[in-house]
């Protein structure tokens, strides 16, 4: 038996909260997990995980080996973490996820930088624009935006993002350009965003001189992910409400023309999270840095 392996493995289940979803965080079968740690419970002569068909749960003897474990992995890690730091390559593997928008308009056209200055540093990244569980996916960090509701990460401040209204000008020419938000109610069509976790419709939020109105009018389509809300814009479906980065370069090419320009909310706050209690090696302390100096461009 693999020891090191099997530990690793046996934290990942607790931390997934089943085989099935450590298997899948591990790229292993799901029978190699469920292996190794029947092979490291009858090395050690304990029941480590108790398990029914409906319910997976640590013992006490596994709790007291998991928090140990994850101790020893912890050190380990910071081993090889700091011979590759003496030599200036943060080197390995980091599981990222994101949402549609940011990773297609500011991450992935920035990568070939990332890789010049950290070509030992292998990217996993994850994008869509529902939110994922950073212990029980394995992730090692996520970028979102809005106020923080998940108290229990770490968040780092990375930037942020101002608020465009716009539409095609075949869009314009056909219906009229609107001077006030509540035009959109009675004479436009918007299309709606709404949440891919919840199915909720986000309102169109619109602010000047203190005054702010919310507008929940619904168009012929509504999209749950960032890029797609993009292309019904593109195509001409109706007016969207969007982050300015997403189409200041449609604006400059003409293909969106932007209004309402006195209205605007404020601007919207991007962080990047990860969990307290994982040990944060170099390779993703790095990965945080250049997105911090990637963010604070936005426009």
């Amino acid at each position: 038996m693999n020891q090191l392996l099997a530990m690793r493995v046996f934290a990942r289940v607790v931390q997934a909260g089943s085989f099935t979803r450590a298997a899948d965080s591990l790229n292993l079968p799901k029978t190699s997990v469920s292996k190794l740690v029947a092979e490291l419970e009858e090395h050690l002569g304990v029941r480590l995980l108790q398990r029914t068909t409906r319910r997976l749960t640590v013992t006490a003897d596994g709790m007291a080996y998991y928090e140990r474990a994850l101790q020893l992995m912890v050190e380990l890690d910071d081993l090889d973490n700091s011979f590759a730091s003496a030599q200036g390559r943060p080197r390995g593997r980091i599981r990222v996820d994101v949402g549609g928008s940011v990773a297609s308009i500011l991450i992935i056209p920035a990568l070939p930088d990332f890789h010049e200055r950290f070509p030992d540093i292998q990217i996993d990244l994850g994008v869509s624009d529902r939110s994922v569980d950073l212990i029980s996916e394995n992730v090692d960090c996520v970028i979102r935006g809005g106020p923080l509701t998940e108290l229990s990460l770490v968040a780092r401040p990375l930037g942020l993002s101002s608020w465009t209204t716009c539409a095609t000008p075949a869009y314009l020419a056909r219906f009229g350009t609107p001077t006030d938000p509540r035009d959109l109610e009675k004479h436009h069509r918007i299309i709606s965003y709404h949440s891919a976790r919840t199915g909720r419709v986000m309102p169109a939020r619109f602010e000047r001189n203190g005054e702010k109105i919310e507008i929940q009018a619904r168009g012929l389509i509504s999209v749950n992910e960032s890029n797609a809300h993009l292309a019904a814009g593109l195509a001409g479906l109706g007016v969207i409400h969007t982050f300015t980065y997403t189409v200041q370069t449609h604006i400059e090419r003409g293909e969106l023309v932007p209004i309402l320009q006195h209205w605007r909310p404020a601007r919207y706050p991007f962080h990047v999270l990860y969990p307290p209690n994982r040990h944060l090696s170099n390779r993703v302390r790095v990965f945080i840095d250049w997105l911090a100096e990637l963010f604070a461009g936005m426009a």
